[in-house]
């Protein structure tokens, strides 16, 4: 539904929302004191007047979709190292080529680095499943004095205490951590910060045989400066999952990359997600009846 779908009079004494999209002015729910958001990324609604009401908080859905794009980029990171866009590329034209085992020499999980670019609830349920692979991870954090996560946590899942990076870097060291990696996972909020993090400058920073995996927001990565280094051999293939613009417009030549995997921002598609943010809602409501702050408190001065 629309904001303009319900009545003015249906805001009066509501105290909690829990929305996806709509969001009132300050001035049609006055008495609005708390809302939860349905997602994780809400970059769109940053600039919403509402969130600047001096006595009201917002949280998001963080660490609710952890668990599906965590596997995403474990699937892409496989993918990509064992070389199967060119694998399906060969079986398309029903000839398996010379030198083929050279040709489709994998690059394995198991020794490889993996550099993970924002180490939030996505970033560290993919340091979880890599533990497993015999993987170096590494990762960046805005505040690497603290590593621990204070967020939202499926049991069970995650890096809680930070246990499973193997270093850990200040975000202005992204580029001494790109050098050392073999796959890069972007996973950071969008926000004036993180817009264009990974250009030209980063990407080059990159190893010729290295992957990057990009699971953040359109807008973080700078699609120009990736073809451009695709074309260039600068890296050696990516999978992207968001875009600029989306729907990726039919002419991109994105499309025709022999090294990229493209696919229509579904990493966090689950048919368990709809549970998963009911039950951290209900968390985040239980903490609020007992005057405690909701989990994944948004900080409008970092944007997310």
């Amino acid at each position: 539904m629309k904001l303009e779908e319900f009545p003015e009079q249906a805001w009066q004494g509501v105290e909690i929302l829990y929305t996806h999209k709509v969001l009132p002015g300050p001035d049609l729910a006055p008495d609005l004191k708390w809302i939860q958001f349905h997602r994780a990324g809400n970059e769109a609604f940053m600039d919403e007047p509402i969130l600047r009401k001096p006595d009201l908080v917002a949280s998001t859905m963080s660490g609710a979709s952890a668990p599906q794009v965590a596997e995403y980029v474990l699937e892409m990171c496989l993918a990509l190292g064992h070389r199967l866009p060119e694998i399906i590329a060969h079986q398309q034209k029903a000839d398996w080529p010379a030198g083929r085992a050279e040709i489709f020499l994998p690059l394995e999980l198991n020794q490889s680095t993996v550099g993970i670019v924002g180490y939030g609830s996505i970033g560290r349920e993919v340091a979880r499943l890599l533990q497993a692979f015999g993987a170096t991870i590494l990762a960046t954090k805005h505040d690497v004095m603290h590593p621990s996560d204070p967020g939202y946590r499926i049991d069970g899942s995650g890096d809680p205490d930070g246990d499973y990076v193997n270093r850990l870097y200040p975000a202005q060291a992204l580029n001494s951590m790109l050098k050392e990696c073999d796959f890069a996972v972007v996973c950071v909020p969008l926000t004036r910060n993180t817009e264009n993090l990974v250009g030209a400058n980063q990407l080059d920073a990159m190893k010729p045989t290295a992957f990057l995996i990009d699971v953040s927001r359109g807008g973080v990565v700078n699609h120009e400066d990736l073809l451009k280094a695709l074309e260039e051999g600068q890296i050696a293939g990516a999978a992207l999952d968001v875009f600029p613009e989306e729907p990726l417009s039919k002419d991109d030549p994105l499309w025709r990359s022999p090294s990229v995997i493209l696919t229509p921002h579904i990493a966090g598609v689950s048919r368990d997600y709809d549970q998963r943010a009911v039950t951290l809602f209900i968390e985040n409501l239980n903490r609020y009846l007992d005057g405690k702050k909701p989990l994944n408190l948004i900080d409008l001065e970092r944007g997310y």
